[in-house]
């Protein structure tokens, strides 16, 4: 009989893992993304505050394009809201998701809007 594990599971166990290494403080809050089907959300955490610092998405942005154009609007906007708020450096947080694709075009805007992590 074959084991079937499924991808949010996987994905959960990955998270934990990645999570057990990155935090976020107040200086170096922690940049977290979620990728949902249809959409792309990023939030800077303070975890030892335990609040959300800023956070941008697809949802909010109305995006229209390709989810790797979307990606790139959402990395923009959560750099230029963590930056409003103080924050130039910050670290990342996959949320489980492989570091590729619409992740990574969301982590490169971020860089290039002044962005470090």
């Amino acid at each position: 009989m074959i084991k079937h594990i499924d991808r949010k599971q996987g994905r959960a166990k990955r998270h934990r893992r990645v999570r057990l290494k990155v935090s976020g403080t107040s200086d170096k809050p922690r940049l977290a993304v979620f990728r949902s089907l249809h959409h792309l959300y990023a939030q800077v955490i303070d975890d030892g505050a335990a609040k959300t610092l800023a956070a941008a998405s697809t949802v909010e942005l109305k995006a229209k394009g390709n989810g790797m154009a979307e990606a790139a609007q959402v990395g923009k906007q959560i750099a230029a809201k963590a930056k409003a708020a103080g924050l130039n450096r910050v670290v990342f947080d996959r949320g489980g998701f492989l570091y590729h694709g619409r992740i990574k075009a969301l982590a490169d805007a971020a860089r290039e809007a002044g962005l470090e992590f």
